[in-house]
């Protein structure tokens, strides 16, 4: 493991956490998630809305993950009942900042599930549209 990597890592989940906290919602950060046993990085909570989050601090014009983890978190949404989306820090902030796609909307590739930076405009949604404001 890349320790450097896992800390941007870390550093973006607490950060999405604190907006979250911020706008009321009851959040849960799974420690060690990804290592040693299947589960999203965040959880968040506030009525009927619950999000389960993979999340990447990724700031390449493409973002990948392995086959095993999107259908650990396709089996994660089926056995909850909750909805389960990468959250992807895009660089610059800015405008972009935090965007969220749905695992069906992923490119399927030979060993993995992809989705580029050019593909969000219709396909992700924004962090504003995930709390409703």
């Amino acid at each position: 493991m890349v320790f450097w990597k896992y800390g941007k890592g870390s550093k973006a989940e607490r950060e999405l956490m604190h907006i979250f906290l911020e706008k009321g919602y009851s959040v849960v950060r799974s420690a060690g998630s990804g290592v040693g046993f299947p589960s999203p990085d965040i959880l968040v909570f506030k009525g009927p809305f619950q999000y389960a989050f993979e999340c990447k601090a990724w700031h390449a014009g493409e973002l990948s993950l392995r086959k095993e983890k999107v259908q650990e978190m396709l089996d994660w949404e089926k056995n909850t009942g909750m909805k389960s989306m990468i959250a992807w820090r895009v660089q610059g902030s800015g405008a972009k900042g935090w965007m969220f796609i749905e695992l069906n909307k992923l490119r399927e590739r030979e060993k993995s599930y992809s989705i580029k930076l050019e593909e969000l405009e219709g396909k992700a949604v924004t962090l504003w549209q995930i709390l409703g404001e």
